[in-house]
């Protein structure tokens, strides 16, 4: 059996304090959060009269839950694309063997080094022409080819682990194309799977710049534009603005222990690879 030596004390002290290094931003979230708006003390102290006055009005005021809705519904709808098109994709891109399929795959890649600054002017001038301004369509397009070499990426990646002999197995018994990639490939896909619905699920909820520049003036608003409600040029309101930060922060540590195992397992994937 392996003592317990002073260097596994001194490791252990180091991950506490790395720990509790990390915990301030949250601890700063929560005490903010429940703190009066006329309480101008320090966010390191305590806060001496907590109050969960602050929830409430910041869902009501900022129109928070509408937004959450709006938000969740962008992010399915991008997710969801993007796990179908990313592991079509990908599945073609590593199984066939043409000169062509080196180079697609490269083509794919280079969008990973464009900058998305480079198409807002013309990608909102066409999007006003289409009268689509305010509504979720412009965010789910960008959000789909913005996101989608990297979710080839991580799918073709992952693809080119898993041998051939499964899908020649269905093959002999009869299925076609897209049966064998949808009965033997994409179950095989599930590790990865996860971990392109998270990473892709948080860029798409947390994101800002476009919505502020595709729904502003709208209705229609996601959760970081309901947060940034109560800033403005002459105050802010710090309290309700990390109470709804911690309302928005719900939804995404739900879906991140529903997927945690997923997460894991690709990534492990990836690092054996």
């Amino acid at each position: 059996m392996n003592r317990y030596t002073w260097r596994t004390g001194t490791v252990e002290g180091v991950m506490i304090v790395v720990a509790l290094i990390f915990m301030i931003p949250v601890y700063v979230l929560i005490n903010l959060s429940v703190r009066k708006q006329s309480d101008l003390s320090s966010p390191l102290l305590p806060t001496r009269e907590p109050t969960l006055d602050n929830f409430g009005l910041a869902w009501t005021q900022s129109g928070l839950g509408e937004a959450m809705v709006n938000s969740a519904l962008i992010t399915v709808v991008s997710v969801a694309l993007l796990v179908v098109l990313g592991s079509l994709s990908a599945y073609g891109l590593a199984r066939a063997t043409a000169r062509w399929s080196p180079m697609a795959f490269y083509l794919f890649m280079i969008g990973l080094l464009v900058p998305f600054q480079l198409g807002l002017v013309p990608l909102y001038r066409n999007f006003a022409a289409l009268g689509l301004l305010g509504t979720a369509v412009p965010l789910v397009v960008i959000y789909v080819g913005l996101r989608l070499p990297f979710t080839i990426f991580l799918y073709t990646t992952f693809l080119r682990q898993i041998p051939a002999e499964y899908e020649e197995a269905a093959a002999i018994d009869g299925a076609g194309l897209f049966a064998r990639f949808r009965r033997v490939v994409f179950p095989l896909l599930r590790p990865i799977t996860g971990t392109v619905i998270i990473l892709n699920g948080l860029f798409v909820w947390n994101d800002f710049l476009t919505p502020l520049l595709y729904l502003s003036g709208s209705v229609n608003r996601t959760v970081p534009l309901a947060v940034y409600s109560f800033v403005n040029e002459n105050t802010t309101v710090w309290p309700l603005v990390f109470a709804a930060l911690l309302i928005s922060v719900i939804p995404v540590l739900l879906a991140f222990f529903l997927f945690q195992k997923a997460l894991i397992q690709g990534f492990a994937s990836g690092v054996k690879g």
